[in-house]
Order: structure tokens, then C-alpha cells, then sequence
């Protein structure tokens, strides 16, 4: 029935009431009456079919009407994101309909299509993503609770009862919930369901981005209580069916402050020449059982958050820095991936197996690089300089063989906030990333490469680390701006490749603006999901690729662990088994996906709020930087430590026409012209902790 509703609407030149339907189908009986009428409000509901007010049924692709995601502006209107629409729709204030930042939205465009500009207005919300509400909390003389929320993209005014409040006070920030509508213009009844602290107490302001995307701060009673009876050391009964791997030379390499440890490795030469690599990973999955509330909850966060003072771990810190976590001279338990490789960086052979290792040294990336950069080796490394050198020199190899088939090294730096105890930012500073950093990194990508290799080839549902193949004309736009700038830059895009995009870097990156230029190639490209499917990781080269490394912190990761120990070591392959998996990886790995995304915009967040308050106490100073990005209301200028702040046109000396096919500002008077790669002096003017947001003043150019 379904289908055939489709079908008819899809066939029909004008827009048909529901007897013309009837007709059409021709529907005589009464159970078909009703499976039809439940079949046309199953299709309105899915924004399939759109029902006029006129009482007319008609398809959405055949209509003015479009299905997207609203994307509010604090100012009040809104541009909506249709799927397979190139340009956004602009809504106005007086069209939003009620609808607030993320809403998935019914739209109805208004203006002429073939117009610069689309316009439309809401028609109907489908979906509130949002349910809770981050806000400021303060009452009137009748005791009435009022939030102002922090997210100034969202224009609503929610008003709390006596008796819902939760005992707040002045001056707390809350986490609210609606109840009901009070009227047409945004006006909300709802009610306190968290208080996160009072806003002038340290961590509150961070707490509060934690709380707007979704991230727990604690566990739930039943995981802790699961917890409590784990094994806090690896028992004896334990090793059976393991590969004891505990006299081996093993260690791992990682940050100054890590304390949930993944993965370690191990390097030796074989007789025959070639390079032996072991990458060892902790064996979450050992402690994490399907289905458990330990499993659900670390399933429903998805991953670990890394904040500027704190982590939100996906797993209990008594496993995450406790028995999972690969310390040093303890017995731990691993999933290995030993592999091969002949001196040009070809694996020639591989092993995967459960494992029980013993870490020699909890290495950091300084001390490596100390000893592989600057030839100093810090007290208590001398018996590992020759490993350490070995890995260098097959990192080196893996590299290279990477590059050579296409692995697309964009050169995206990275901000590192300071902060004191109170969680004040006191510097933001460049991540350094040497060859310790780097050689983890691709011992990493060939043990994923390898999993994902291997049951590829099983033909098992499994999961995978996919990045798609950008599109052609978004590739175009950027050459051809590129080509604005004066730049003869060549790729042929008609059979777009790794080696493609690989080749426009090359041609780049002897540019001045370089690290501007590659940021907006990367913003062109789609992003890396995960998927049941392989589609190749587009930008890694990589025909086949998983994440396997990090199972503390990523749920898809220790997912894979658990296929690996369904599919290879307990050999579970029957059908049920397969038809069980290949349902359940649809959710999880768009729900890690979506978690993922949860993160990042977590973690930038944050991170914008953090620089603007360290900018606050250096308004009136000057910094140098580089025009990121030009745009009708301005341009944004980007420091050398990646702080990044918007020279409003209101705060320029002139008047200046917008070019938007050159993206350049030019001066009606003085006809000064600024372009994106420019180096530029400017002052800091504003800047606002609460909105998180920096203002600059172009000083002068940087001759």
C-alpha cells in the first residue's frame, strides 16, 4: 500500500485530496479503507508526503517543500539544511514558526528558485532533537524562575513554577526541560531536572557545555556496582588461551599526563631481514560483556570526551586508568596484531591473537623525542634506544609507502589551552607533534588496516572507519578560488583519487597562506563515519580500515574487539550469529558516529570559550596573525596559536565592497584589499567568555 501511494502521487501531475486517492488505488473495502488511512498519516509523518491545509496530498520531491535541519542565528532567523540542496534556505524571524537550533523541520521555499538566494518559512517541526536546556537561572518578586539560556542561537523565554525549581537559586546554572507551551512566540513553561552548579564556581562553565551535548559526568548506580566486581589484576585462571607475551619487549609511548593507555608495541628484526611489529591493545572487551551495564552505558556515550582540564571517559576510571589500561610492569590483558613488513613497507605477514603482556615503560612523547630528535636520552631509557631507533626507521618506511600511494597529509595544527588549577586558561600554545607523535600514529593505521583486512576478506558484518570520496565540484570551487588568488594549480578530477588531492597539497604548500589554504581544501571533503559498509578511507589511501587502537575511549573499537573475539578466537560464525551483528552495526556505528560528532563540537566548544576568556584579559593588546576567511560581514583573522577573531566590517575604516568569487574586502575610498593568506597586526577590542567570541581591529598589514 505504501508503495503504491508513492507511486501514484509520484505520477500525478497536481496535488490529489484524499477521495482522488481512493480512486486512483481504487479502494472499495473497509479494511482497506483503513490500512490506507494509516499508510498516508505514516507517510506524512515520515516528511515523505506533505498534507495541505487545503486538505491535499502531494510528494515532497515534487513540491516546494523540503525536509532539513535548522540552523538558527542568535540574531533570530535561520538557515535550514536540505540534503542534496546545495544552498541553504534562509528563514526569517517572523517564518521560524517556533522552530530552534537543530530542529528537523518542514520548509516550505517561497522565493523563485532560480533566485541567488533561497528563501522559505517553517511549516511544521518534526523532530525536536533538543530536550534539555542549559540556562541561567534567576526569579522575580513572585518567585517565578526565568533561564537565560546559553545557547543565544536559541530564542526561547522559559518561565519556572513555584515547586519546579529544584531548590535553585540565583545565579545557578540548570539544566531544564519543557513542559508545555504557553503561547505562539516562543514562551515555554518548563521545569528545573539538574542543577550544575552556581555560575561563579570553577568548572561550572565547562560543566555546562558537558551537560548541553549529552555527556554524563558520573556512572549510573548498577555500573558502578557491576564494577565493583571486576578483577583489579589479571588472574591466573585468566590466562588460558593466551599468547604469553610477557618477556617480550614491550612498552608504549604517550602523552605527559595519559593515564588511560591503549595500546603498546613491540619491534624486532626477524632472520630473514624484515621488520617485526607488534601493536598491543588493551582487551576491553574481555572485562566489557555484551550487553552488561557497562556495555549499554559505554555504548550510549560513544567515546571519551578530552576537555582543556578533564576527561569524560566512555569507561569507569577503575577500568580506563585501572585494570584495562596498559601500565607499566603489570600484567594486562591484550588483543596482539603482530605483523611483517620487508624493507619497502609491504606486510607480507600477519598475526591476531588474544595476548597477556607486561609493559617494560611508560614512555612520553618528549622523552622519545628527545632521544630520536636531539640524540639525549632521559634517565631511564638507555636499554630502549636501539627499539626506539628501530621503530623510528620502520615508521619512516611505513610512511613513505603511505604517501606513495596517496595518504593525503593536510598539516592541520593544533590549539593546546593551559589552565590553572581554578580551570582560568593562563597560554594557548601549539600541540607539538614530533616523531614519537608520529611514529604511534602509523603504527596504529597499519593495525587497523590489518583487522579490517582480514575480516574483509571473512565476508562478516564488522565495522568500519569509512571517509568517501570528496565531490567534484566542491574540489572545482576550491581550485578555482585557488585560481583567484593568482595560483596555477592542476589536478585532474575526473577520476578523483587519493593521489588527486594529494598532488593539489603539493602544489601548495610552498604558499605563504599554506595553512589556510589546506583547511579550506579539508573543509571540502567529507567527513570520516563509521559504516557496516566499506567504502575506503578516501583520505588515509586506505582501500579497507577500521578503528581497533582504542577501545578505552572509542565504543566502535571495542565493538571490533568483541567481533574478533566472536569471529576469530571462539569461532562463532553461524548464521544467527551474522544475521545478529549485521542488525545491530546499523545502530551502533551510526550512533558512534553521532556521538563522535557530539564530541568534537564538545570539544571545540569549550575550547572557543576558553581562548575568548583568555583573550578578555588582553583586550587593547596586539597580536600578528593570517586572514582566515573573508565574508560579507567581515573577516576573521587567525593567530599564530590558532586563536581565531572576527574583524567586523562596523570596526573597519571604511566602507568595503565584498567580492564573494575572490572572497576579498576592498575599501570604497581607500581601495585597500584584503584576501584570505594575508598577514595582518590587529588589536583585540572585545571579547566575551559568555558568548565566546573575539573581536579585532585591523592595526596594519604585515608588509
Amino acid at each position: 500500500m505504501r508503495d503504491d501511494i508513492i507511486h501514484v502521487l509520484k505520477n500525478s501531475e497536481r496535488a490529489l485530496d484524499i477521495y482522488e486517492l481512493q480512486d486512483a488505488l481504487e479502494i472499495t473495502k473497509v479494511e482497506q479503507t483503513t490500512e490506507f488511512l494509516e499508510e498516508l498519516k505514516k507517510l506524512e509523518d515520515d516528511a515523505i508526503i506533505y498534507h495541505s491545509n487545503k486538505d491535499k496530498y502531494l510528494l515532497l520531491e515534487n513540491s516546494h517543500i523540503r525536509k532539513g535541519i535548522m540552523r538558527a542565528n542568535k540574531k533570530g532567523f535561520g538557515f535550514v539544511e536540505i540534503e542534496n540542496l546545495e544552498d541553504d534556505i534562509y528563514i526569517s524571524h517572523d517564518n521560524m514558526n517556533g522552530a530552534i537550533h537543530d530542529d528537523v523541520v518542514l520548509v516550505e521555499i517561497t522565493s523563485k528558485m532560480n533566485l541567488d538566494r533561497l528563501e522559505g518559512r517553517v511549516l511544521r517541526i518534526l523532530e525536536r532533537k533538543m530536550t534539555n536546556f542549559i540556562g541561567l537561572i534567576s526569579f522575580d518578586e513572585k518567585g517565578v524562575g526565568h533561564v537565560q539560556l546559553d545557547d543565544n542561537k536559541i530564542q526561547l523565554s522559559i518561565e519556572i513554577p513555584k515547586g519546579k525549581a529544584m531548590n535553585a537559586v540565583d545565579g545557578h546554572k540548570v539544566v531544564v526541560k519543557l513542559e508545555k507551551k504557553l503561547n505562539s512566540s516562543g514562551r515555554y513553561e518548563g521545569k528545573v531536572v539538574d542543577i550544575i552548579g552556581h555560575v561563579n564556581d570553577p568548572g561550572v562553565d565547562i560543566l555546562s557545555i558537558i551537560y548541553k551535548y549529552g555527556f554524563n559526568t558520573d556512572f549510573p548506580d548498577e555500573v558502578k556496582e557491576e564494577v565493583k566486581r571486576l578483577p583489579m589484576e589479571v588472574l591466573d585462571r585468566e590466562l588460558e588461551d593466551r599468547r604469553d607475551l610477557r618477556e617480550e619487549v614491550i612498552f608504549t609511548i604517550d602523552g605527559d599526563d595519559t593515564k588511560d593507555i591503549d595500546d603498546a608495541i613491540s619491534i624486532d628484526i626477524l632472520s630473514n631481514g624484515h621488520y617485526q611489529l607488534g601493536v598491543h591493545i588493551a582487551d576491553v572487551s574481555y572485562y566489557v560483556k555484551e550487553g552488561s551495564p557497562l556495555d549499554t552505558e559505554a555504548m550510549e556515550r560513544g567515546t571519551s570526551v578530552y576537555l582543556v582540564d578533564r576527561v569524560i571517559p566512555m569507561l569507569p576510571h577503575e577500568l580506563s586508568n585501572g585494570i584495562c589500561s596498559l601500565n607499566p610492569n603489570v600484567d594486562r590483558l591484550a588483543i596482539s596484531c603482530v605483523m611483517e613488513f620487508d624493507g619497502s613497507g609491504k606486510q607480507i605477514d600477519y598475526e591476531i591473537f588474544p595476548s597477556v603482556i607486561r609493559s617494560r615503560l611508560q614512555m612520553t612523547y618528549k622523552k622519545v623525542n628527545s632521544i630520536l630528535e636531539d640524540n639525549k636520552v632521559p634517565e631511564g631509557y638507555e636499554p630502549y634506544v636501539e627499539h626506539l631507533k628501530l621503530v623510528a626507521e620502520l615508521a619512516d618506511i611505513l610512511r613513505k609507502a603511505r604517501s606513495k600511494r596517496g595518504y593525503i597529509d593536510f598539516g592541520v595544527d593544533e590549539a593546546k589551552i593551559l589552565v590553572d588549577e581554578k580551570g582560568v586558561p593562563t597560554d594557548v600554545v601549539l600541540r607539538e607533534r614530533g616523531t614519537g607523535e608520529k611514529l604511534i600514529e602509523d603504527f596504529m593505521i597499519a593495525a587497523n588496516e590489518c583487522v579490517a583486512t582480514h575480516i574483509y576478506f571473512m565476508n562478516l558484518p564488522f565495522v568500519y572507519r569509512i571517509h568517501e570520496t570528496p565531490e567534484e565540484d566542491k574540489i572545482r570551487s576550491f581550485l578555482a578560488y585557488v585560481s583567484g588568488l593568482g595560483y596555477h594549480v592542476t589536478g585532474d578530477l575526473r577520476e578523483m583519487r587519493p593521489t588527486t588531492i594529494q598532488n593539489i597539497i603539493q602544489q601548495l604548500e610552498d604558499k605563504p597562506e599554506f595553512k589556510i589554504l589546506s583547511s579550506l581544501l579539508l573543509r571540502s571533503m567529507k567527513k570520516a563515519i563509521y559504516s557496516p559498509d566499506n567504502l575506503g578511507h578516501f583520505g588515509l589511501a586506505s582501500d579497507c580500515y577500521t578503528h581497533f587502537t582504542s577501545p578505552i575511549r572509542r565504543y566502535p573499537d571495542t565493538t571490533v574487539h568483541r567481533l574478533l573475539r566472536t569471529y576469530l578466537f571462539d569461532g562463532h560464525v553461524d548464521m544467527s550469529t551474522v544475521h545478529k551483528w549485521e542488525e545491530k552495526l546499523v545502530y551502533v556505528t551510526e550512533h558512534s558516529s553521532e556521538r563522535e560528532r557530539a564530541s568534537v563540537d564538545c570539544e571545540r566548544e569549550v575550547d572557543d570559550m576558553k581562548m575568548a576568556e583568555y583573550m578578555e584579559k588582553h583586550i587593547g593588546e596586539s597580536f600578528e596573525g593570517m586572514i582566515s576567511s573573508v565574508t560579507s560581514f567581515g573577516m576573521f583573522v587567525e593567530l599564530d596559536n590558532l586563536i581565531e577573531g572576527l574583524v567586523a566590517l562596523r570596526d573597519m575604516d571604511d566602507f568595503y565592497h565584498f567580492d564573494e568569487d575572490h572572497l576579498t574586502l576592498t575599501g570604497e575610498k581607500s581601495h585597500v584589499k584584503y584576501s584570505i593568506g594575508e598577514r595582518v597586526i590587529v588589536k583585540v577590542i572585545r571579547a566575551s567568555k559568555n558568548d565566546k567570541t573575539i573581536d579585532f581591529e585591523v592595526v596594519r598589514k604585515v608588509k
